[in-house]
């Protein structure tokens, strides 16, 4: 068979299989056993289906997605995520705009403890959008910065999708977590500038209202008791890993105990919370898992096809540089992300971009940093984001996709000039894995 046939074949009845409605999980391994009987045969196809389906899901490489997943669900359920919000809330002050520049400091906070967009995006809409609408916020800053902060989960540490990236993509998970955090400061950044000078432009868009004076006796303590503690889970799960003291397994490990420990100190860990976190994480975890015992699979019938050579092939045979195939894989990224979620499109293009990108000469932890920015873009590209919904779901009733579209817009602009300036300095992401070595 043709590399095109093959190609066609396996992707098309993926993608069917997720018309007609069957779960992720299930339509590649649908995809997989129908190949399998193809491409190796009867008795072989199944056997090697099973061994590669057990090989897939018994990694090490895996062990920080359930640790991070439950690290993020006891930082939600046992009420640290609030007690971090008002603090940082009551630090704000008077600042213009200052409800949305909470939500862009609370949301690079919940990003970098929970790693979950979508938990990020649901928790700070439902917390801010209604305190924002009743102070006579436009949407653009109420939607837009929720949006915007919701997808730095995918950048900063610890990041579940960046552990699943790393391991279908079969590079360094400890770098190319590092390499997310300059990254999503620096968007943090953008975010807060963007702020700001729509405030300076149009001051109706953030009227400013009277808040209580705090203290700088209160404020040190709550710096002290809720913001310095949360920054000792980061230390645990980012600096165990950039100074080489644990692995990126064993730091999910100690964030995950470290959370633990903060709740039962802070008496709200209650047997309801620990339930709660442990049901989420394992959904999610089973899901993901799932998912991938279906793509291992799928990614070496490719290769057994002869589709991803062929591809390869046929992509390094056009006359186009490196860069401008770099652009056409990240124009591909966001135009799937209209339709598909996050986890389908890895699955689908990383056996394809990545051995592209090594042929191209591209830094491959650089190369997944550019990768998750596009899934993170992605997750609000209009008309079918996944954030999208999850905000529409949690905003005022009266708020049409509409006016989610229009704030979500500018808030990609800020992740698109960042695409821009790793282009042109790699070494925005790729300093900090350098420092151990």
């Amino acid at each position: 068979m043709h590399w095109v046939e093959a190609a066609s074949l396996m992707i098309g009845l993926v993608l069917a299989f997720m018309a007609l409605g069957m779960p992720v999980a299930f339509a590649f391994l649908a995809a997989d056993i129908i190949c399998a009987l193809i491409f190796i045969g009867a008795a072989a196809g199944i056997v090697q289906l099973v061994s590669n389906a057990f090989s897939s899901v018994t990694t090490f490489a895996l062990a920080p997605v359930p640790l991070f997943l439950i690290m993020g669900e006891l930082f939600f359920h046992t009420g640290l995520a609030r007690r971090m919000f008002d603090a940082i809330d009551s630090l704000l002050g008077r600042l213009p705009g200052r409800l949305s520049f909470l939500t862009v400091a609370s949301g690079t906070s919940f990003a970098t403890l929970s790693g979950s967009s979508m938990a990020s995006t649901a928790l700070l809409g439902s917390l801010m959008i209604p305190e924002m609408s009743k102070r006579g916020y436009k949407k653009s800053m109420s939607i837009g910065p929720i949006l915007g902060t919701g997808g730095l989960a995918m950048l900063i540490p610890p990041s579940a999708l960046a552990v699943l990236l790393g391991t279908l993509a079969r590079i360094d998970i400890g770098s190319l977590l590092i390499a997310g955090v300059l990254p999503g400061l620096i968007l943090a950044s953008f975010y807060a500038i963007l702020i700001l000078v729509t405030v300076k432009l149009d001051p109706s868009a953030a009227p400013q209202y009277d808040v209580a004076s705090v203290p700088w006796s209160r404020r040190i303590r709550l710096i002290i008791t809720d913001v310095l503690p949360m920054g000792f889970v980061v230390f645990l799960v980012i600096g165990m890993i950039l100074l080489g003291w644990a692995t990126p397994s064993e730091a999910a490990a100690f964030g995950a105990v470290g959370v633990l420990l903060l709740a039962a100190a802070y008496r709200c860990l209650t047997w309801d919370a620990l339930v709660k976190s442990l049901n989420g994480a394992v959904r999610v975890t089973v899901m993901a898992f799932m998912i991938i015992l279906g793509s291992s699979t799928f990614s070496q019938l490719l290769a057994y096809s002869g589709a991803s050579s062929g591809m390869i092939g046929w992509a390094t045979s056009i006359e186009a540089s490196p860069l401008a195939m770099l652009l056409i894989m990240f124009a591909v990224l966001l135009v799937l992300g209209m339709f598909m979620d996050q986890l389908s499109m890895m699955l689908l293009t990383v056996p394809i971009f990545f051995p592209l990108a090594e042929t191209m000469g591209f830094d491959l932890i650089w190369f997944g940093v550019i990768i998750l920015l596009a899934l993170e873009i992605s997750f609000t590209t209009p008309p079918f984001g996944l954030l999208l919904f999850v905000m529409k779901g949690v905003a005022p009733p009266d708020t049409t996709m509409t006016d989610i579209y229009k704030a979500a817009l500018p808030f990609m602009g800020c992740s698109i000039l960042l695409v821009g300036l790793l282009i042109l300095e790699p070494e925005i992401a790729l300093y900090l894995t350098r420092i151990g070595d």
